[in-house]
């Protein structure tokens, strides 16, 4: 069977949905046999359900965060705690001398280097270039210099435009109404 071609698809907007879609669409390639790969920029809590799934479909699918890790993740986890939403690994993730996008960055390069995946994730990849944790040019190297057959998917809010050019689709998550509004709180399972 002939390989496809790569696209680059981007998830971005202010609206809910955007990790969700792109773990889709790297779960359904991992349920295709395709080998898919998901980077998690500024992300370390070790709670989210996509970390549990790479389990189920190993050796298809795996996922790394690079970020700070929060220090109740494991009571997060079993459901003896939620997030007390102090802050602390969004003001850790964003300090330039911890460098979690620097190696998310080098770990996707190392990916494509490798057994370059059929679908790699950069998730939350804007955060960490709005926060100038990372250079754009490094990116757009990235998606020029990726094996053909691999598809690459970025997420996060305020896409930079050189990466929406670059872009064979992209979609716009908008809110248009959140249960967040009414005082409930993000659901294990279904926000993370």
């Amino acid at each position: 069977m002939k390989q496809a071609v790569g696209l680059v698809t981007i998830f971005t907007g202010d609206g809910k949905g955007k990790t969700t879609a792109a773990i889709g669409v790297a779960v359904r390639a991992a349920l295709n046999r395709q080998y898919a790969a998901v980077t998690q920029f500024l992300k370390g809590g070790g709670y989210t359900g996509e970390l549990f799934a790479a389990a189920y479909l190993e050796p298809f699918f795996t996922i790394r965060q690079f970020g700070y890790g929060c220090p109740i993740a494991a009571d997060i986890r079993s459901g003896e705690q939620k997030c007390d939403k102090c802050g602390l690994c969004f003001r850790e993730n964003r300090k330039m001398e911890n460098g979690y996008a620097q190696q998310a960055l080098r770990y996707a390069r190392e990916l494509l280097a490798g057994r370059a995946p059929d679908v790699l994730v950069l998730d939350e990849v804007s955060h960490a270039l709005r926060h100038k944790l990372i250079e754009e040019a490094d990116i757009v190297d990235l998606i020029m210099s990726r094996p053909r057959h691999t598809s690459i998917v970025l997420t996060g809010r305020q896409m930079p435009a050189s990466l929406l050019a670059m872009a064979d689709i992209i979609t716009e998550c908008q809110a248009v109404k959140h249960p967040i509004r009414q005082g409930i709180d993000a659901r294990r399972g279904v926000e993370y």
